[in-house]
Protein backbone atom coordinates (compact mmCIF):
# COMPACT_ATOMS: atom_id res chain seq x y z
CA UNK A 1 0.00 0.00 0.00
CA UNK A 2 2.91 2.71 1.09
CA UNK A 3 4.47 1.92 -2.32
CA UNK A 4 0.90 2.17 -4.36
CA UNK A 5 0.10 5.34 -2.16
CA UNK A 6 3.12 6.97 -3.76
CA UNK A 7 3.21 5.64 -7.14
CA UNK A 8 0.70 8.24 -8.54
CA UNK A 9 3.08 10.90 -7.04
CA UNK A 10 6.02 9.62 -8.56
CA UNK A 11 4.73 9.12 -12.06
CA UNK A 12 5.26 12.61 -13.00
CA UNK A 13 9.12 11.48 -13.37
CA UNK A 14 9.11 14.14 -10.23
CA UNK A 15 12.31 14.60 -9.60
CA UNK A 16 13.56 18.38 -8.88
CA UNK A 17 15.85 20.58 -6.55
CA UNK A 18 15.59 23.93 -5.39
CA UNK A 19 18.11 24.11 -7.84
CA UNK A 20 15.16 23.25 -10.33
CA UNK A 21 13.44 25.79 -9.39
CA UNK A 22 16.33 28.93 -9.10
CA UNK A 23 16.60 27.63 -13.15
CA UNK A 24 13.05 28.70 -13.55
CA UNK A 25 13.29 31.83 -11.67
CA UNK A 26 16.98 32.90 -13.34
CA UNK A 27 15.54 31.78 -16.68
CA UNK A 28 12.68 34.17 -16.48
CA UNK A 29 15.14 36.76 -14.95
CA UNK A 30 17.54 36.34 -17.54
CA UNK A 31 14.54 37.01 -19.94
CA UNK A 32 13.68 40.20 -18.95
CA UNK A 33 17.04 41.16 -18.77
CA UNK A 34 17.62 40.73 -22.32
CA UNK A 35 14.66 41.94 -23.65
CA UNK A 36 16.78 44.06 -26.15
CA UNK A 37 18.53 41.13 -27.68
CA UNK A 38 16.84 39.16 -30.45
CA UNK A 39 14.99 36.86 -28.65
CA UNK A 40 11.91 34.73 -30.42
CA UNK A 41 9.41 33.63 -27.86
CA UNK A 42 8.18 30.20 -27.44
CA UNK A 43 4.22 29.55 -26.78
CA UNK A 44 5.51 28.46 -22.98
CA UNK A 45 6.31 32.04 -22.33
CA UNK A 46 10.15 30.92 -21.93
CA UNK A 47 12.18 33.31 -24.07
CA UNK A 48 15.04 31.71 -25.84
CA UNK A 49 18.02 32.76 -27.62
CA UNK A 50 16.85 31.86 -31.76
CA UNK A 51 20.19 29.71 -31.84
CA UNK A 52 19.41 27.80 -28.51
CA UNK A 53 19.86 24.08 -29.25
CA UNK A 54 17.42 21.57 -29.17
CA UNK A 55 18.96 19.74 -26.32
CA UNK A 56 19.18 22.89 -24.21
CA UNK A 57 15.28 23.93 -24.63
CA UNK A 58 14.55 20.24 -23.92
CA UNK A 59 16.61 20.35 -20.63
CA UNK A 60 15.17 23.84 -19.64
CA UNK A 61 11.43 22.20 -20.16
CA UNK A 62 12.51 19.58 -17.80
CA UNK A 63 13.33 21.63 -15.35
CA UNK A 64 10.76 24.16 -15.44
CA UNK A 65 8.43 21.63 -15.33
CA UNK A 66 9.37 20.36 -11.95
CA UNK A 67 9.82 23.20 -10.42
CA UNK A 68 6.19 23.87 -11.41
CA UNK A 69 5.44 20.29 -9.85
CA UNK A 70 7.54 21.49 -6.59
CA UNK A 71 5.71 24.30 -6.08
CA UNK A 72 2.15 22.51 -7.26
CA UNK A 73 1.26 24.77 -10.38
CA UNK A 74 -0.90 22.56 -12.62
CA UNK A 75 -1.47 25.15 -14.86
CA UNK A 76 2.02 25.84 -15.24
CA UNK A 77 3.23 21.96 -15.68
CA UNK A 78 0.43 21.62 -18.13
CA UNK A 79 2.28 23.99 -20.89
CA UNK A 80 5.07 21.13 -20.47
CA UNK A 81 2.37 18.36 -21.34
CA UNK A 82 0.70 17.21 -24.17
CA UNK A 83 -3.37 16.78 -23.72
CA UNK A 84 -2.69 13.10 -25.11
CA UNK A 85 0.08 12.50 -22.89
CA UNK A 86 0.29 8.77 -21.19
CA UNK A 87 1.70 8.38 -17.55
CA UNK A 88 2.98 5.18 -16.72
CA UNK A 89 4.10 5.11 -12.67
CA UNK A 90 6.61 2.92 -10.83
CA UNK A 91 3.60 0.73 -9.57
CA UNK A 92 1.45 -2.56 -11.32
CA UNK A 93 -1.43 -0.26 -12.85
CA UNK A 94 -2.88 0.36 -15.63
CA UNK A 95 -1.33 3.50 -17.74
CA UNK A 96 -2.77 6.92 -17.56
CA UNK A 97 -4.07 8.13 -20.66
CA UNK A 98 -4.42 12.15 -21.18
CA UNK A 99 -3.26 15.50 -19.08
CA UNK A 100 -7.17 15.11 -17.23
CA UNK A 101 -6.66 12.01 -15.67
CA UNK A 102 -3.03 12.41 -14.67
CA UNK A 103 -3.65 15.94 -13.29
CA UNK A 104 -6.40 14.38 -11.32
CA UNK A 105 -3.69 12.14 -9.28
CA UNK A 106 -1.32 14.61 -9.27
CA UNK A 107 -3.55 16.68 -7.03
CA UNK A 108 -4.90 13.80 -5.42
CA UNK A 109 -1.64 12.39 -4.03
CA UNK A 110 -0.37 16.03 -3.53
CA UNK A 111 -2.79 16.15 -1.00
CA UNK A 112 -1.77 13.30 1.30
CA UNK A 113 2.15 15.03 0.98
CA UNK A 114 4.22 17.39 2.93
CA UNK A 115 7.68 18.82 2.87
CA UNK A 116 8.79 17.04 0.36
CA UNK A 117 11.95 16.95 -1.58
CA UNK A 118 12.96 16.08 -4.50
CA UNK A 119 16.75 15.55 -6.78
CA UNK A 120 17.52 14.68 -10.14
CA UNK A 121 20.65 13.49 -11.38
CA UNK A 122 22.31 11.64 -14.22
CA UNK A 123 20.33 13.59 -16.83
CA UNK A 124 20.77 12.38 -20.38
CA UNK A 125 19.11 14.14 -23.34
CA UNK A 126 18.86 12.69 -27.12
CA UNK A 127 17.03 15.07 -29.60
CA UNK A 128 16.04 13.67 -33.33
CA UNK A 129 14.43 16.20 -35.51
CA UNK A 130 11.03 17.04 -33.58
CA UNK A 131 11.58 13.75 -31.39
CA UNK A 132 13.37 13.98 -27.97
CA UNK A 133 13.86 11.81 -24.82
CA UNK A 134 15.24 12.77 -21.41
CA UNK A 135 16.32 10.09 -18.91
CA UNK A 136 17.08 10.97 -15.58
CA UNK A 137 17.55 8.93 -11.98
CA UNK A 138 15.91 10.48 -8.84
CA UNK A 139 15.59 10.49 -4.94
CA UNK A 140 12.34 11.69 -3.81
CA UNK A 141 11.85 12.26 0.40
CA UNK A 142 8.25 13.54 1.99
CA UNK A 143 6.15 12.87 4.41
CA UNK A 144 3.20 10.83 2.72
CA UNK A 145 -0.13 10.17 4.54
CA UNK A 146 1.80 11.61 8.47
CA UNK A 147 5.04 8.56 7.54
CA UNK A 148 8.40 9.34 6.57
CA UNK A 149 9.68 8.24 3.00
CA UNK A 150 12.37 8.09 0.98
CA UNK A 151 12.55 6.73 -2.64
CA UNK A 152 14.75 6.40 -5.68
CA UNK A 153 13.86 5.78 -8.58
CA UNK A 154 14.70 6.54 -13.21
CA UNK A 155 12.20 8.43 -15.31
CA UNK A 156 12.13 8.88 -18.81
CA UNK A 157 9.92 11.64 -20.67
CA UNK A 158 9.63 11.64 -24.62
CA UNK A 159 8.51 14.64 -25.96
CA UNK A 160 7.94 15.58 -29.48
CA UNK A 161 8.05 19.52 -31.37
CA UNK A 162 4.34 20.16 -31.81
CA UNK A 163 4.40 23.37 -33.34
CA UNK A 164 7.23 24.53 -32.71
CA UNK A 165 6.68 23.85 -29.02
CA UNK A 166 8.15 20.59 -27.21
CA UNK A 167 5.67 19.01 -25.29
CA UNK A 168 6.21 15.73 -22.38
CA UNK A 169 4.26 12.70 -24.23
CA UNK A 170 4.94 10.03 -22.28
CA UNK A 171 6.17 9.69 -18.93
CA UNK A 172 7.56 6.72 -17.70
CA UNK A 173 8.75 6.19 -14.37
CA UNK A 174 10.52 3.41 -12.73
CA UNK A 175 11.18 2.82 -8.74
CA UNK A 176 14.09 0.95 -7.62
CA UNK A 177 13.44 -1.34 -4.65
CA UNK A 178 15.57 -0.55 -1.38
CA UNK A 179 15.86 -2.63 1.67
CA UNK A 180 14.19 -0.30 3.55
CA UNK A 181 12.44 3.01 2.90
CA UNK A 182 15.32 4.95 4.21
CA UNK A 183 18.71 3.55 2.40
CA UNK A 184 19.95 4.07 -0.51
CA UNK A 185 20.43 1.86 -3.19
CA UNK A 186 23.92 0.83 -4.19
CA UNK A 187 26.01 3.23 -5.80
CA UNK A 188 23.17 6.39 -4.99
CA UNK A 189 24.73 9.78 -4.78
Amino acid sequence: MRNSALSWFLALGLVCSAAALAMTANARQESQNQKKNKKEPDSSGIILPSNTPDAQAVDLLVSQMLGAWQIGDVDMMHKYYADDVVVVSGAWEPPLIGWDNFVRAYQAQRARTEGSHLDRSNSYTKVQGDSAWVTYQWQFSAQVDGQPMVVYGHTTLNLEKRTGQWLITLNHTSIVPTATPSSPPAGAH
